[in-house]
């Protein structure tokens, strides 16, 4: 028997590679998962660019990269004996974005809404909710062929998951990095499990769809594409608020706007994204306080309101200093010199990150208050 062929105990019926990739195809969708899409475990395509694009300085200060890069060369590294990686992908994609909202009057917008990630606006941590399914689907491939080996991954292991959806026919790389599937667009948070059972493998996607289209690139407020395919993360809002725990450049914090966490505009524009279907996962529906935002709600926090607010969702992220740093910034970019003293207020009890930000949102509603009366 060739190595790592399915192994069927006695009693069980025999059961033929192709019906066994449908069967865990079956599987994933019942597990909840949107796409499926299944590449043999090989050595990414875009190892070198990844290693480049690490050479260059662009993943900022997510050290976690460089310090396992070697580890990102071969899935072997993430589970030994893996022979295929089974890609997932779910759609969280929930409808009309902030600024259309803002249009229609469904939503109250004052110069302290907030913009929150289209991700992040709903109950949970994605991260728990694709290990639950994982977990699932792990259960599923265990009673179908006992004794094989799996390993869920959500985007904290070495994997470079965008190159293996793509290899598993899931989609194309964007412009601005995302993948994009021609059915359900770029609204796609990926998984993967690798196992060491051989499965069919599905069509390469070789093919972009994209054409001469830069909307992606040419929306970006802070300029983070180098070029078309190359993100600086240093200069996206989305590294910036999430994962930068250092005061966040001058140069950067106008771009920010009003994003108090993350960032979609690179999405909202791209044409592949006009219809896109809506996601049946109920864990991604906006919840009230974030859609929008109150940035002076979040400045005005406690640590333990923070705590018990957003311990289980994505806004924990960047911890509770970091969102009232990001929240200071979007007061400070509201143009409301109103707002001061409520500012002026928070110096107090401030951290050094904090008190930094809130001094220049200060600054700034001066300068804004200044030329409004020089008019």
């Amino acid at each position: 028997m060739a190595k790592n062929q399915p192994v069927v105990p006695k009693g069980l019926p025999v059961i033929s590679q192709r019906e066994l990739t449908i069967a865990v195809k079956v599987a994933a969708k019942n597990a909840g998962f949107d796409l499926v899409g299944i590449t043999p475990a090989t050595s990414p395509p875009g190892f070198a660019r990844f290693t480049e694009w690490l050479n260059q300085g662009f993943a900022g200060e997510m050290q976690y990269l460089p310090r396992r890069a070697g580890a990102y060369a071969h899935p072997e590294h993430v589970m030994p004996g893996v022979s295929s990686v089974i890609m997932l992908a779910i759609n969280y994609h929930t409808g009309a974005s902030l600024s259309s909202l803002a249009e229609s009057s469904l939503a109250e917008v004052s110069s302290e809404t907030a913009r929150v990630a289209r991700y992040a606006q709903g109950t949970l941590d994605y991260h728990d909710l694709l290990r639950a399914k994982l977990k699932q689907l792990a259960t599923t491939l265990h009673e179908l062929q006992p004794g094989c080996h799996t390993r869920g991954v959500v985007d904290t292991a070495p994997l470079l998951e965008r190159d293996f959806a793509r290899l598993a026919g899931l989609g194309w790389f964007g412009k601005n990095t995302m993948l994009i599937n021609k059915r359900a667009g770029s609204w796609l948070l990926l998984a993967a499990m690798l196992t060491d059972l051989e499965l069919e493998a599905d069509p390469i996607h070789e093919t972009a769809h994209c054409g001469t289209c830069t909307r992606c690139l040419d929306v970006c407020p802070t300029d983070a594409f180098v070029a078309p395919y190359v993100l600086d993360a240093r200069r996206c809002i989305s590294y910036l608020t999430i994962e930068l725990r250092q005061p966040i450049p001058l140069e950067l914090r106008e771009g920010i706007g009003d994003w108090l966490f993350g960032c979609d505009l690179c999405q909202d524009v791209c044409p592949w994204n006009r219809k896109a279907p809506l996601t049946l996962e109920p864990t991604f529906q906006p919840q009230q306080d974030l859609h929008p935002a109150s940035a002076l709600k979040i400045l005005k926090l406690s640590e333990a309101e923070f705590v018990t607010r957003y311990k289980s969702t994505p806004l924990a992220r960047p911890g509770w200093e970091g969102l009232r740093r990001n929240a200071a910034i979007v007061l400070g970019n509201s143009g409301d010199s109103a707002l001061i003293p409520e500012l002026e207020a928070s110096l107090d009890d401030a951290s050094p990150l904090v008190r930094e930000a809130l001094e220049w949102a200060i600054t700034q509603l001066g300068k804004t208050a200044a030329e409004n009366q020089g008019h």
